[in-house]
Protein backbone atom coordinates (compact mmCIF):
# COMPACT_ATOMS: atom_id res chain seq x y z
CA UNK A 1 0.00 0.00 0.00
CA UNK A 2 1.64 3.22 -1.16
CA UNK A 3 0.58 6.68 -0.04
CA UNK A 4 1.53 9.85 -1.81
CA UNK A 5 5.09 10.60 -0.77
CA UNK A 6 4.56 14.37 -0.65
CA UNK A 7 1.76 14.17 1.90
CA UNK A 8 3.58 11.62 4.05
CA UNK A 9 6.84 13.57 3.87
CA UNK A 10 5.09 16.85 4.76
CA UNK A 11 3.31 15.14 7.67
CA UNK A 12 6.57 13.63 8.91
CA UNK A 13 8.32 17.01 8.76
CA UNK A 14 5.39 18.71 10.45
CA UNK A 15 5.41 16.24 13.30
CA UNK A 16 9.15 16.40 13.73
CA UNK A 17 8.67 20.12 14.32
CA UNK A 18 5.75 19.50 16.69
CA UNK A 19 7.74 16.94 18.69
CA UNK A 20 10.64 19.36 19.07
CA UNK A 21 8.26 22.10 20.21
CA UNK A 22 6.34 19.68 22.48
CA UNK A 23 8.12 20.45 25.76
CA UNK A 24 7.62 24.17 25.14
CA UNK A 25 3.93 23.53 24.48
CA UNK A 26 3.55 21.76 27.80
CA UNK A 27 5.16 24.66 29.65
CA UNK A 28 2.79 27.22 28.13
CA UNK A 29 -0.53 26.09 29.61
CA UNK A 30 -3.15 28.68 30.39
CA UNK A 31 -6.68 28.80 31.67
CA UNK A 32 -9.88 29.63 29.85
CA UNK A 33 -12.06 27.61 27.53
CA UNK A 34 -14.20 25.66 29.97
CA UNK A 35 -16.15 24.08 27.10
CA UNK A 36 -19.50 25.70 27.89
CA UNK A 37 -19.54 28.24 25.05
CA UNK A 38 -18.30 26.35 21.99
CA UNK A 39 -18.78 28.37 18.79
CA UNK A 40 -19.58 26.80 15.42
CA UNK A 41 -16.50 25.23 13.84
CA UNK A 42 -14.40 27.88 12.13
CA UNK A 43 -13.43 27.70 8.47
CA UNK A 44 -10.95 29.57 6.33
CA UNK A 45 -7.32 29.88 5.39
CA UNK A 46 -4.52 29.40 7.87
CA UNK A 47 -4.29 33.17 8.30
CA UNK A 48 -8.05 33.54 8.82
CA UNK A 49 -8.10 30.76 11.41
CA UNK A 50 -5.07 32.25 13.19
CA UNK A 51 -6.81 35.64 13.31
CA UNK A 52 -9.91 34.06 14.88
CA UNK A 53 -7.62 32.39 17.43
CA UNK A 54 -5.87 35.72 18.17
CA UNK A 55 -2.52 34.47 16.89
CA UNK A 56 0.06 35.86 14.48
CA UNK A 57 1.12 32.66 12.68
CA UNK A 58 4.79 31.91 12.09
CA UNK A 59 4.65 29.87 8.88
CA UNK A 60 6.73 26.67 9.02
CA UNK A 61 5.46 24.60 6.09
CA UNK A 62 4.16 25.92 2.78
CA UNK A 63 3.19 23.06 0.46
CA UNK A 64 0.34 22.49 -1.96
CA UNK A 65 -1.34 19.95 0.34
CA UNK A 66 -0.30 21.36 3.74
CA UNK A 67 0.31 24.75 5.36
CA UNK A 68 1.54 24.79 8.93
CA UNK A 69 2.39 27.55 11.39
CA UNK A 70 3.44 27.89 15.01
CA UNK A 71 1.20 30.11 17.13
CA UNK A 72 1.46 31.59 20.58
CA UNK A 73 -1.29 33.27 22.57
CA UNK A 74 -1.86 34.07 26.22
CA UNK A 75 -3.26 30.52 26.51
CA UNK A 76 -0.03 28.88 25.28
CA UNK A 77 1.70 27.65 22.15
CA UNK A 78 0.27 25.40 19.46
CA UNK A 79 0.73 24.23 15.90
CA UNK A 80 -1.98 25.15 13.38
CA UNK A 81 -2.18 23.27 10.08
CA UNK A 82 -4.52 23.54 7.10
CA UNK A 83 -4.99 20.96 4.34
CA UNK A 84 -5.98 20.99 0.69
CA UNK A 85 -8.13 17.85 1.05
CA UNK A 86 -10.08 15.97 3.72
CA UNK A 87 -8.09 12.84 2.88
CA UNK A 88 -4.77 14.66 3.37
CA UNK A 89 -5.98 15.91 6.74
CA UNK A 90 -7.04 12.43 7.90
CA UNK A 91 -3.75 10.87 6.76
CA UNK A 92 -1.84 13.56 8.65
CA UNK A 93 -3.88 13.03 11.82
CA UNK A 94 -3.51 9.24 11.58
CA UNK A 95 0.26 9.54 11.29
CA UNK A 96 0.43 12.22 13.98
CA UNK A 97 -1.49 10.01 16.42
CA UNK A 98 1.73 8.00 16.85
CA UNK A 99 3.11 10.97 18.79
CA UNK A 100 0.14 11.35 21.14
CA UNK A 101 -1.24 14.72 22.16
CA UNK A 102 -4.46 16.67 21.85
CA UNK A 103 -5.88 17.83 18.54
CA UNK A 104 -8.57 20.37 17.78
CA UNK A 105 -10.04 19.30 14.45
CA UNK A 106 -12.12 21.33 12.03
CA UNK A 107 -12.88 21.01 8.33
CA UNK A 108 -9.45 20.81 6.69
CA UNK A 109 -7.59 22.22 9.69
CA UNK A 110 -6.01 20.94 12.91
CA UNK A 111 -4.50 22.61 15.95
CA UNK A 112 -2.09 20.59 18.12
CA UNK A 113 -1.03 21.30 21.70
CA UNK A 114 -1.63 20.11 25.23
CA UNK A 115 -5.17 19.62 26.50
CA UNK A 116 -5.44 22.96 28.33
CA UNK A 117 -4.41 25.01 25.29
CA UNK A 118 -6.73 23.01 23.04
CA UNK A 119 -9.64 23.61 25.43
CA UNK A 120 -9.04 27.36 25.36
CA UNK A 121 -8.60 27.38 21.58
CA UNK A 122 -11.84 25.46 21.12
CA UNK A 123 -13.64 28.39 22.74
CA UNK A 124 -12.53 30.53 19.77
CA UNK A 125 -12.49 28.07 16.84
CA UNK A 126 -15.05 25.42 17.77
CA UNK A 127 -14.14 22.03 16.36
CA UNK A 128 -13.83 18.55 17.80
CA UNK A 129 -11.19 17.46 20.29
CA UNK A 130 -9.27 14.24 19.56
CA UNK A 131 -6.72 12.77 21.94
CA UNK A 132 -4.10 10.18 21.05
CA UNK A 133 -1.85 8.03 23.18
CA UNK A 134 1.81 8.15 22.19
CA UNK A 135 3.40 5.21 20.37
CA UNK A 136 0.26 3.26 19.47
CA UNK A 137 0.54 0.68 16.73
CA UNK A 138 0.41 2.51 13.42
CA UNK A 139 -0.73 -0.51 11.42
CA UNK A 140 -4.46 -0.40 12.12
CA UNK A 141 -5.04 3.29 12.58
CA UNK A 142 -6.94 3.13 15.84
CA UNK A 143 -5.30 0.56 18.06
CA UNK A 144 -3.32 1.11 21.20
CA UNK A 145 -1.51 -2.22 21.01
CA UNK A 146 2.16 -2.09 21.99
CA UNK A 147 2.75 -5.83 21.47
CA UNK A 148 6.00 -6.36 19.65
CA UNK A 149 6.97 -2.68 20.00
CA UNK A 150 10.45 -2.27 21.37
CA UNK A 151 13.09 0.40 21.50
CA UNK A 152 11.40 2.56 24.12
CA UNK A 153 12.17 2.13 27.80
CA UNK A 154 9.19 1.35 30.00
CA UNK A 155 7.59 4.28 31.72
Amino acid sequence: MTKRNGTRRAARHAWCAAVVVGPVLLAGCGGGGDGNDIPPTATGTLEELAAQAHCEPKLQTEAQELRQANCATADGRYVLATFATDRGQREWINEANDYGGSYLVGRRWVAVSDAAVIAALRGRLGGTVETASPHHSGSGGDGGNEAGHSGHPGS
